[in-house]
This record gives structure tokens, sequence and C-alpha cells, in this order.
């Protein structure tokens, strides 16, 4: 199912034992979801790496429980190339996912900031990517900056059922070039891939 390496399957097993142990501590994920980590959250977040597979920078937005986060920077490991800067504010959070990297050889940082403050704090990247964070208006609000220095930049958000209404709000602020890509995992949902983002007037 997860279409991955031996030595990829076994970090990611151990992503998955710490987010079970730290999970009972803290609120990582939606509790009623914690069941079907393999597929609902994991592999759910594999499949970005299909999508964007040149992608060298990438820049995750409000990581929480490390997904799509730590999930890309443990594939990224695998090729001994590539970085994540994870981006959530949340200390106790954001001590999780530095956890998480230490202990699977992800390729990654973590910064406890602000959304708002990350767009001067980290200047590049070829890539954001976000996951159950914000509606796509404000999603492309926090990528913006990104999108200003660099008119390659790729956008990767998954979405659910009320992804088409999101689009038509989004577009009333934003141009965009968009390609939609079915969920291999959720049938309900989407992943969003955007590119050539402009703020519109």
């Amino acid at each position: 199912m997860l279409g991955v390496s031996r030595e990829t399957q076994g970090r990611l097993q151990r992503f998955a034992e710490l987010f079970m142990k730290w999970s009972a501590k803290i609120n990582l994920v939606a509790p009623s979801t914690i069941d079907a980590l393999w597929t609902r959250h994991i592999a759910d977040s594999l499949q970005l790496r299909n999508i964007v597979p040149e992608a060298k920078h990438w820049i995750d937005l409000g990581s929480g429980g490390g997904f799509p986060g730590i999930v890309t920077a443990i594939v990224l490991a695998e090729h001994g190339q590539g970085w994540v800067d994870l981006v959530e504010s949340n200390h106790k959070k954001a001590s999780f996912l530095r956890m998480a990297l230490l202990e699977t050889g992800g390729r990654g940082s973590v910064h406890p900031l602000r959304i708002e403050e990350a767009g001067a704090k980290l200047p590049e990247a070829d890539v954001i990517s976000a996951r159950a964070l914000a509606e796509l208006d404000l999603l492309l609000a926090y990528a913006e900056p990104w999108a200003q220095r660099n008119p390659e930049l790729r956008m990767v958000f998954h979405k659910g059922r009320d992804y088409l209404d999101e689009i038509d709000k989004a577009r009333g602020r934003w141009a965009f070039d968009l390609v939609t890509h079915q969920s291999a995992v959720e049938a309900d949902s989407v992943i969003l891939e955007i590119a050539s983002l402009k703020r519109r007037g």
C-alpha cells in the first residue's frame, strides 16, 4: 500500500510508535482518526511526494502531528537530499516534531513560529504544503510571500469534500493554476496542486 523502501518503512514505523506515545499526552490529531493512523494520515501524506517529486525545499505550514511534514522529511532521507522546514507555533507539538525528526533521521527542522512570521524567517521554498489547517483562501494568503519570491513555487494542499466551494471563494481574491488530484486513500478527498499564484487587482 505504501510503496516505499524497507528502510523508509522502518522510519515510518518508528514515527508511528512515537506518534502513539505522544498522542496519549497531547492532542496531535482528532482522537477519532488515530486508529486509522497508517491509512488516513501516513499513506495520505505520502501521496504528496509523487505529485512534486523534483522538489527539494519544502515548507510545511501548521505541521501539528507531523502530517505531511514529518512523512515528507522521512521520504527525503531515503534519497539523502532535500529538506523540510516545519512551521508549528504550538511548543508542545514543536517538541514532538523535533523528537520525531531526531528519532527517524528525517531531513528537516522545526520552527516554533506563527505562520504569518515564517515568510520573513524562511525566505526560500520550492513547495508549500499544509493539511487540515485552513480554508484555501487563507492558505494562499499564507503562501503569498514565497510565491512573490519564487514564480515557480508549487503548493500542495489536502482538501475534503467541500473543496469546490473553497476554490470558488479563493478565485475571488487570487489567480492561480490548479490541478486536482483524487486522493488514493480517502474517496471524498483531493490534493490541490497550485502554481502561478497572484493576488487579483
